[in-house]
């Protein structure tokens, strides 16, 4: 049986509204955060759902949840604000002189040299093009690339399925990061097996941006039982709990070496170092300009030394 529904017609407004309010739980805070009352935010929700003929949220007297339905529409609302921006700013791009634009998702946990390197290449190489860089995990990347919200994705997964392409394009060598006051700074390299005695800071496995996933293949060949006191969300966080002294972490060595931070320590892994591999997200097939370009000096970066052209600080 074929049904045939008339056009719904909800302002770009009450779409923002609903995302407000869906991601906080909240009606005040999603309210504060929109800059208006909270009273005509409960109408304009409500307003949506009688538009829709369909419950968006579950209200009890102390908080609201999500529907099936209210998860499945606010998933679609999302991609519908990030093509109207992506719209909106490729069209200011245009009118600025640019001749294309690139749309790159990059996770807090690659805010580290070789990306930056590669970054002011494509700069300095390709002028007309308008790079955008999106800070996002790495399921958002996934999300973005297959929805053609983002062009590619720099992450440490490659776990993308059947439609993308996840290219490894570099592997940097681990570090140990510690308090800048620990015993392990006595040693000019640390043994691994030496390290993992102490408390340690972990990625969340949660987070899935394969940076547990690969440190867990370097530490499963230490028999020692891991001391994991916390896990991170983020690598900024993971700096700062170790820094106050929770307990050690591990990180790219080319970014720590560029990080003056003076509450941290860190010494490079004795023997044959751990490395993290990189990988570059994209769709699958040839790529069109830019993205062949960018793919090209990722690729040509693999061999280069991360650290030759990061500005002086």
């Amino acid at each position: 049986m074929i049904t045939t529904h008339s056009p719904l017609h909800i302002e770009l407004r009450l779409l923002r509204y609903f995302v407000a309010v869906a991601e906080e739980l909240h009606y005040a805070r999603a309210a504060e955060r929109l800059g208006i009352e909270q009273s005509p935010l409960s109408r304009a929700i409500r307003d949506v759902e009688n538009q829709l003929g369909i419950q968006l949220f579950e209200r009890t007297s102390r908080s609201s949840r999500l529907t099936g339905a209210g998860q499945v529409f606010l998933d679609e609302s999302r991609r519908v604000l990030a093509t109207l921006n992506n719209a909106v700013a490729s069209a200011q791009s245009a009118a600025r002189g640019y001749r294309g634009n690139l749309r790159i998702g990059i996770c807090d946990s690659h805010a580290h040299p070789r990306i930056i390197s590669l970054l002011a290449r494509c700069r300095e190489e390709q002028p007309d093009v308008n790079i955008r860089i999106f800070d996002m995990p790495f399921a958002q990347q996934v999300r973005g690339i297959q929805q053609g919200l983002l062009d590619c994705g720099v992450a440490f997964s490659n776990k993308v399925g059947s439609e993308l392409i996840a290219e490894a394009i570099w592997s940097e060598t681990l570090s140990v990061v510690t308090p800048a006051k620990h015993p392990l700074l006595r040693h000019a390299r640390v043994e691994l097996k030496d390290a993992v005695q102490y408390p340690m800071i972990l990625c969340h496995p949660e987070v899935g941006s394969g940076c547990y996933d690969q440190l867990m293949r370097v530490l499963q060949e230490i028999t020692t039982p891991l001391q994991v006191v916390d896990y991170a969300t983020s690598l900024g966080l993971m700096l700062t709990l170790v820094g106050a002294g929770y307990g050690i972490g591990f990180a790219i060595a080319s970014y720590m070496q560029t990080l003056r931070r003076t509450e941290l320590g860190t010494r490079p892994i004795a023997d044959k170092a751990p490395t993290m591999t990189t990988y570059l997200l994209r769709r699958a097939g040839v790529p069109m300009e830019p993205m062949a370009s960018f793919t090209r000096r990722a690729r040509e970066a693999m061999s280069g030394d991360p650290t030759r052209d990061v500005p002086a600080s």
